[in-house]
Order: C-alpha cells, then structure tokens, then sequence
C-alpha cells in the first residue's frame, strides 16, 4: 500500500486486518483442524471468528501471540489475487472450509485471495504491503459468536486483539484499558450501593437502590428545573398500550423485533410501550391547537421497554427497561430552525454542567427503509444543516442512520478517559403527523400538518447514570454525590454533639450520615474513602472545645490522580456557605481543594 500516515483510520484499519490474517495462520498452524471464517478490523483491534474442537481459554493467547510474532518476522508480503469463482470454490472444497464456500456462494462481482506466507484467505483487501510492520499487538480475549449473529446457526469461538503502530500506543490503550476495569460501572455500582439487577425478575431491569435512587433523583430534579424554565410542560403516560396505536404509528412494522410480544386483554393485543412518542401525540390530538399556540413542548420522563437479546445487555448501558429524559416539540415549519438551536444549546449547558469538556456532533440521514415522502426527508435534512450551521457547530454526515421517521442531530460525549459515548439525539420529524393527522388552526382559519421534534438530551436515565459512574470513576461531585458529608465521631463522647451537627446540616440542605459505631476512627475513615463521600468531618473533643471542625476531602495531585486533604479549624457557617456554593456552582472539586 501506499505510504500514508500511520495514526489514520485508513492505515489502522490495514494494520489490524492483516494481524487477523497472521492471528488465522497462526491458529491453524497451533491447532489443526481448525476451520476459518471472517477476520474484521474493528474499533482499536480485529477479531477472527474459528470453528475448532479445541477450546480456546486465555492460557491460549500467549502462545498464539509468539507464533505470530514469528510469522510477523518473516517478512512476508501480501499479495492479492483475482480468481474465478469456479477457482476459488475448488481451493476451498480441497482445504475443506465450509464457511469459506458459504460466503463465495454468495459473492458477486470481483473475487480475491490474499495470501502472505503460507496463509490464503477470502478477502476484499485492505492489508499491509508486508508482515514486518506487525509488531506492537496483543490478543485480548476468548468468546462465543454465532456463525453470522444467527442463534440457529454454529456456535464459533472468537479470538480478540488489538494492534497498534507503535510500543508506546499499544501501552497507552492497554493502560486506558486498565483503567477502563477501575471505573467500570458494574463493579462501581456494587461497591457504592448504587443499583441491581436480578436474574429472578428478569435480566435488563435495574433495581435502584437508596443510594442510586438519590442520585438519579438528583438528576431529573435538575433536568425538570431546566425543562420547565425552557417552557416544556410535563406529561405522564401509561406503560402499555394498544397495538393499534403502534400500526398507525409505524413502529409495529419498523420496529417489531424490539417490542415485546402482544399481551391479551379482553380479546384485544397490547404491547409494552417501546416509544413516548405516539402518546404524546396523543395528548396533543386531544383538542385542536391554534398556530398561535405553538411551540407546544411535551416533556416526560417516560419508562419504556424494549428487547434486547441477552448476549448485548450490559450493566446500565444497555438495559430492557430504560427511562428517557424524552420530549416532543410540536411547531409550525417556521419554527423549526430556532428550536433546533435552543435544543443544541440545552445541550450543550447539559453536558457542561456534568463535566463533559468534549463534544462529537452527526448528522443522521435517511435509512434504506423508511417512512414518509422523500420530498420531506430532503426538507428536514435541510433544515438540521442549516440550525447546526447556525449555531456554529462542526459536524459529520453518518449516511442512512436516521430513524425510519426522520433525519436526526446525535450527540456524543468523551468521558475522562477518551471514550466516546452516545447521549442527546434530536429528530425531525414530518411524517409521524401526517400518520395521526396531527393538525393545527391555521392564520386563515383553515388546518395543516404540525411539524414534530423528537428529543432526548442524556438518552436514557440508566445509561446516562452508568456513563457517569465511569467518567467520574464513582467520585460524584457534591452537587450528585448521594451521600455528601460524612460525621465521624472519635469515641462515644462526642455522640450527642455529632448527632446535633448532623441534625443541623441536614436542615441546611446537605445529605448527611452519621457514624458513631465503636470503631477505631481510622478505620471509619478507611471505609468513608472506599464508599468516595466528597466530605468526612471528624468530631473530637477539641474540635467540640473549639467550636470548629474538622474536614477531609479529596484533591488532584499535579502527577495525576488524588490524595486526600485535610483542614482544621473550620466554622460550621463557613464551611455550610462554602458546601452551598460548590453545589450551587456545580463543580467538579472541592471548593476547599481549589483555595476557594
């Protein structure tokens, strides 16, 4: 290939396409018998799917890794070769590669193999010109994968990896990783109390515990804060609906493998609802809506449920149950564009406020099976262009990912460690009211079609919760924090005056626990950092004879990291204006770690 730059998505995608290769040959070499399938490049490595009798574990990896190492080093090119399908169909059937003659049967067009040492497979291309510049790799684990994602179909083993084009990348992402485990949402919000999820109710639905429920409160109380100042009025829906309701909707024949099955009652089908948004029309269908009226904006924090197959759910990030900050905007065409902008810049003092420095904007244009007339697609794609080219924001094209409704502007944020995460989704929306008929009185007395606004600006309550876990490794900042100060006692003397401290703080506004128990105070200590409450105050008898207290919060320590702060001599009003102010700000750090 030609010389490109090496950190490009181009020369990545080669690098790790063409370790799949030398990972097969490897495998095969190590484990014969073994039959081939397919070996992607994918974000930050590659896999290739094998049918064996052996059953890899990860005692495996490092003895694949040499031999590929090996074969790396033996400086072999990779060349391409056009052949027939009669050719290729008699070199696979010789080897005895079934899935390989599976996937030339369906082939049309131009057919190649790409070969490097001894190793040929069925291939489109996309490599390295040698095997010299795979170096910097590692095999990251073992899993199952249906032949094609079809449960009817075999069952494969998947061997992961990762590749890299030099030593210090592929450290830098191994330690992203490890880092990645510590924040890891699941193990966090075990740790912390926070929420969870039982096999005997039924896997995808979150149990919120008292801890986890206090700060998901947090959250919407400050969404609903925002919502209502911004105009939206607040509606409530009920679970489950008619299935007819889902037909006129389009979602029955767009959206049916996500949706739960019919439900009998008293002979008619109903369905779990998937969406909010064919009861929101609904509630707006239910009179009739000068043009003067609008925009009428529809806001609920709806519970919805949707099926995902057991192998893709994980944690809070991908549930069957899940709670939107949903919305609908109903608006004339002339409003279109401003409410577009209000939204990106709700948007955008959302993520600010929860400490997302980083913003990725997409442009989602209309999918191979849609709904609606093409006509109107091209006016709603249009009028998103224009609102983002309005408000200044740099964006990419993501081809055909629309919903089947309309275009749509997805948002995503990057969390502490880079990562990049799905949140805000805003929709236009023409089509689902012509579906329902859903009008408005025009100037001149007669009716027409109002235009909708789909929007969700942190997606789903569990998902946003799970990222949030991660990005802030379980340490919430104050204003989220479910717990946020900590009394503890030196010994049994100073009871009576910690439980009026706590008393008083909690009438301040703060949520506040006591820990009186007959332990040794370091060990009190020990577990308040474990459990990352932003304050800890430590009550002893001098602190009682002085009429101050002591605090302990956390700081950053300028090589990266924390360590842990400590201040005496504090006023109780000092530090109760100071608290405020943190969370009336909203910060991140202490106002005490920060000088303030």
């Amino acid at each position: 290939m030609q010389t490109i730059d090496k950190n490009s998505i181009e020369y990545l995608n080669a690098l790790r396409h063409s370790c799949a290769h030398v990972m097969a040959q490897a495998v095969q070499e190590l484990y014969p018998g073994t039959k081939i399938t397919i070996g992607p490049a994918i974000a930050d490595g590659f896999y290739y799917d094998f049918d064996s009798e052996h059953k890899f574990t990860d005692e495996d990896l490092p003895k694949i890794e040499k031999r590929m190492l090996e074969i790396a080093e033996g400086n072999h090119d990779f060349s391409g070769q056009e052949v027939s399908k009669e050719e290729s169909r008699d070199y696979w059937q010789k080897r005895n590669e079934p899935f390989k003659i599976e996937i030339l049967e369906e082939l049309t067009g131009k057919i190649t193999h790409y070969t490097h040492d001894t190793f040929t497979d069925l291939c489109r291309g996309g490599h390295l010109d040698n095997t010299r510049e795979i170096r910097y790799f590692k095999l990251m684990s073992v899993a199952g994968a249906y032949w094609r994602g079809d449960e009817t179909k075999p069952m494969l083993q998947r061997l992961y990896g990762t590749a890299w084009p030099d030593k210090k990348q592929l450290k830098g992402y191994l330690q992203r990783l490890e880092e990645a485990k510590k924040r890891d949402h699941r193990k966090l919000g075990t740790e912390l109390d926070l929420f969870s999820i039982h096999e005997k109710v039924g896997a995808g639905l979150v149990h919120w515990h008292p801890k986890g429920a206090v700060l998901r409160y947090q959250i919407e109380c400050y969404l609903r804060n925002l919502l209502e100042k911004g105009g939206y009025q607040f509606v409530i829906t009920p679970h489950i609906a008619s299935e007819e309701i889902y037909k006129t909707s389009g979602h029955l024949d767009n959206y049916s493998e996500m949706m739960y099955g019919a439900m009998d009652i008293e002979g008619n089908p109903f369905r779990a609802k998937p969406m909010n948004c064919p009861n929101h029309i609904m509630i707006f269908k239910s009179r009739l809506h000068s043009y003067r009226d609008l925009p009428i904006r529809f806001a609920e924090f709806g519970t919805v449920y949707r099926f995902e197959k057991s192998g893709v759910l994980h944690g809070l990030l991908r549930v069957r149950g899940l709670t939107q900050d949903d919305a609908h905007v109903f608006c004339r065409v002339d409003q279109i564009e401003s409410e577009i902008s209000a939204l990106l810049g709700l948007a955008k003092r959302v993520y600010e406020d929860f400490g997302f420095k980083e913003l990725q904007v997409y442009l989602s244009t209309e999918p191979p099976k849609s709904a609606g007339e093409p006509g109107l697609w091209a006016q709603a794609e249009k009028m998103l262009h224009s609102a983002l080219k309005e408000q200044k924001i740099s964006y990419e094209i993501d081809e055909g990912g629309g919903a089947f409704y309309g275009p749509k502007i997805d948002l995503k944020v990057k969390d502490a460690i880079g990562r990049e995460w799905q949140v805000a989704t805003i929709q236009l929306d023409f089509t689902l009211p012509r579906k329902f008929g859903v009008k408005m009185r025009t100037s001149d007395g007669g009716e027409d079609y109002v235009v909708m606004i789909h929007r969700a600006i942190i997606g789903t309550f569990e998902r946003f919760i799970g990222v949030l876990i991660e990005h802030y490794a379980g340490r919430f900042p104050l204003w989220l924090a479910p717990v946020q100060i900590k009394v503890l006692t030196v010994n049994s003397e100073q009871d009576e005056a910690a439980a009026d401290l706590v008393d008083r703080l909690k009438s301040a506004g703060f949520r506040v626990e006591l820990d009186a128990r007959v332990e040794k105070l370091g060990k009190k200590i020990r577990e308040a950092t474990v459990e990352k409450t932003p304050y800890l105050i430590v009550l002893g008898a001098k602190d009682i004879a002085a009429g101050t207290l002591s605090i302990r919060c956390m700081r950053p320590k300028e090589e990266g990291g924390l360590e842990p702060l400590q201040i005496s001599g504090v006023r109780e009003d000092d530090l109760v204006a100071r608290l405020k102010a943190e969370i009336n700000d909203k910060k991140m750090e202490s106002v005490f770690a920060c000088g303030e």
